[in-house]
């Protein structure tokens, strides 16, 4: 998903820089939208969608960033279907569509899709996803930003450990407060 929406977003950059010769400001209609264009179809409500759509009409006018907003949607469709087979057909219909297209960054997300076929479909055979391991880099990385630069690869090793719960600590249980009985004085 990441990469449909890096092409949708490298299209509406070089379209919005092509069209007014610098970078998105504030007014621009394509910058307006990006957040709205980078939405899925269903969350968006009637109000964004005739606002997406009419920055669209005002910014694109050669609909490239239409095309590749298209593209990213049945992208999509094949994460939202539940049915393996339906997914095959969905995704070969968006290789297809994006290999045959115009648009560079758009047949360049139509070769990575038929590299990624395999594992696309995997997620809907294995249900596997690479969210946890992706979480476990982050928080590793965040480890090693804090800590400033370790001198020694076993604490830092330590440290990736202690934060990202693979330390098991065995701890002895406590001692008894009273190892004999008291005296009696009586």
């Amino acid at each position: 998903m990441r990469v449909a929406n890096r092409c949708l977003d490298q299209v509406r950059r070089r379209v919005q820089n092509e069209a007014l010769g610098h970078r998105g400001r504030k007014g621009d209609p394509l910058y307006r939208i990006r957040r709205l264009l980078l939405k899925g179809a269903e969350r968006l409500d009637d109000p964004a969608t005739s606002r997406m759509l009419l920055g669209l009409r005002i910014g694109d006018p050669t609909d490239e960033v239409l095309g590749a907003w298209l593209a990213k949607e049945s992208v999509r469709d094949v994460y939202l279907t539940d049915d393996p087979d339906q997914a095959a057909v969905l995704l070969d219909k968006a290789i297809v569509a994006c290999s045959t297209d115009d648009v560079d960054e758009i047949q360049a997300l139509g070769r990575t899709l038929a590299r990624w076929r395999t594992e696309i479909l995997a997620h809907h055979t294995t249900g596997a996803s690479n969210g946890p391991t992706e979480g476990l880099n982050l928080l590793v990385k965040k480890v090693k930003r804090c800590g400033h630069g370790f001198k020694r690869f076993d604490h830092y090793r330590l440290r990736v450990l202690l934060h990202t719960g693979g330390i098991n600590w065995q701890q002895p249980p406590p001692p008894p407060l009273r190892t004999r009985p008291p005296h009696s004085n009586a």
